[in-house]
């Protein structure tokens, strides 16, 4: 009886955290403003999402990506923590943004 509980807590337990991990990794594909509504819908304190950095437009197509994604998250209450660049072979790909709830 009492190694079943403990098998019913670990199943819970992993459950949880596979909801949340999927909730954060779909974020991660969404677009900013769809990804800061559903942080503030799921209350989460802090949440990273992926800026693409598009062809052709490396410089200043990257810094609009990332302006847009900080103002749809300032008008929700979420500060800047951390953008982090994913370089591969030398070229730049995106960036890997986190925010945090004020």
């Amino acid at each position: 009886m009492h190694l079943s509980r403990i098998l019913l807590a670990t199943l819970m337990a992993i459950a949880a955290l596979t909801a949340t991990r999927s909730a954060h990794a779909g974020l991660l594909s969404k677009k900013p403003e769809a990804a800061a509504q559903e942080a503030v819908q799921a209350n989460m304190q802090s949440v990273t999402i992926w800026v693409d950095a598009s062809w052709g437009f490396r410089n200043q197509g990257a810094a609009n990506s990332l302006n847009r994604a900080h103002e749809a998250f300032a008008t929700r209450g979420y500060r800047v923590l951390s953008v982090e660049p994913y370089i591969e072979n030398g070229d730049l790909q995106g960036f890997f943004v986190t925010y945090q709830k004020l």
